[in-house]
């Protein structure tokens, strides 16, 4: 959420930010709103204000032996009281206006961040590896002969509809070690905290992360009001909601790795083959948790962390810088990890990884204590560390054979008994 001390003081600059989005200015609005909102509390304060004086005032009558002063002040006290029970609602009316208001608006891009209106706007900033020329065509991974047994959509589509699928023997047994390499690496190479968080949570942690209100009909609501979670960022990061941090705690670095659920409102007609955009998927996730003053270096380690992966798979990759009209709602600044899809020929967006300000920790309230200071809102940050099902895909179509075998990155063999290779039969040999 914005800070409304920044829009009054500079309005014109918070227009400007909005307008790199795409987005009409905000601020006659938001300021219309906050200066009614701040009539309603002046009233309200120098309504109270002779309602004390009036108090004293029946006090001193009562003691003087005034009946009619006393019982006519009484009466100005009455209709006092009821002005300022009608001014108090009417602040509290026009705070939640503006609170409203300014959660709906999205995040503003740091001034380094390319402006542009969609994916073609994006800068590429790096690549690593070279993608591997194939003497045949690369099949798509749902294709692949040793796949084939592992990965079941029909049974999927049976128990619950399109954009699920159903993982089999070797090939679950891949999945699952996906995962666990990633937390094996960020907790041990990379200094994360393994957590293991819920996946339905309460509104006000999606509120907290900026997941609602704008984005309800993008998440998945039970009957009784919990909220399935579309990645750990949300429950991660809410650990430190509405607390005081020490300064000397931050930087405060987790990951977990959970069950995400999304709707892909919008999405129809898109990625509709295979595993690569479902309903229901796993990721492993990073949120950082900083100082003002050390997000943007912790962003950039985060983006290593992320890389890491898919280097010590051998999977080639690109890095790009997301334009102003590409971001994520609460992002400042957002890199995007593209793994390459020989099946598709293209790479593929497998990580984001994004740095928030003090966006989300003013929705939460999260702050920190400097040494000596008075409280200040920490920085967020998030990014998938990786998204497990991508991250399968990836190996899959980069280690398969022309005989429909597929090789695996010698960085899973431990956490597959040793075993090098999918067989055409869908066995691990």
């Amino acid at each position: 959420m914005h800070d409304i001390r920044a829009i009054r003081d500079n309005p014109q600059a918070f227009d400007a930010a909005l307008a790199r989005r795409g987005l009409p200015e905000a601020s006659p609005f938001v300021l219309a709103v906050d200066d009614s909102r701040r009539a309603a509390i002046r009233s309200s304060e120098l309504a109270q204000a002779e309602l004390n004086g009036l108090s004293k005032k029946a006090g001193a009558a009562k003691a003087a032996g005034d009946q009619p002063g006393f019982d006519a002040i009484r009466e100005d006290i009455a209709g006092r009281k009821a002005q300022i029970a009608e001014l108090s609602a009417r602040a509290r009316d026009e705070d939640a206006r503006l609170r409203d208001y300014l959660m709906g608006i999205p995040n503003l891009p740091l001034e380094d961040v390319p402006t542009g209106s969609d994916e073609q706007d994006n800068v590429e900033i790096r690549r690593w590896g070279t993608p591997r020329r194939f003497d045949f065509d690369p099949l798509e991974h749902f294709d692949i002969a040793a796949v084939r047994s592992g990965m079941d959509f029909e049974t999927a589509a049976r128990l619950s509809g399109a954009r699920f699928v159903v993982l089999k023997g070797a090939v679950a047994r891949l999945h699952r070690a996906l995962a666990q390499f990633m937390l094996d690496l960020h907790t041990e190479q990379h200094g994360l905290t393994e957590m293991i968080t819920p996946v339905l949570v309460r509104q006000e942690a999606m509120q907290g992360t900026g997941q609602l209100p704008k984005f309800a009909e993008d998440s998945y609501q039970t009957t009784n009001g919990w909220w399935l979670i579309p990645t750990s960022e949300v429950t991660l990061t809410n650990t430190v909601a509405g607390e005081i941090l020490d300064e000397t705690a931050l930087p405060i670095r987790m990951t977990a790795h959970t069950q995400c659920f999304r709707s892909e409102a919008g999405s129809a007609g898109k990625d509709t083959a295979g595993m690569l955009r479902q309903h229901q998927f796993e990721k492993v996730e990073m949120v950082s948790i900083t100082t003002p003053d050390t997000s943007l270096a912790e962003h950039g380690r985060m983006t290593r962390c992320a890389e890491a992966v898919l280097e010590r798979l051998g999977l080639p990759y690109r890095t790009v810088v997301l334009c102003t009209g590409d971001m994520g709602f609460g992002a400042r600044k957002t890199h995007d990890i593209e793994v390459w899809l020989p099946g598709q020929n293209a790479f593929r967006e497998i990580s984001s990884v994004s740095v928030c300000g003090d966006f989300q920790a003013r929705r939460m309230n999260a702050r920190y204590r400097p040494a000596g200071g008075k409280p200040d809102f920490v920085h967020t940050l998030n990014g998938s560390g990786l998204a497990v099902g991508r991250c399968l895909i990836a190996v899959l179509e980069n280690g398969q054979q022309a005989d429909g075998s597929v090789t695996l990155p010698e960085a899973l063999h431990p956490y597959l008994r040793g075993n090098a290779r999918l067989g055409a039969d869908g066995r691990l040999e």
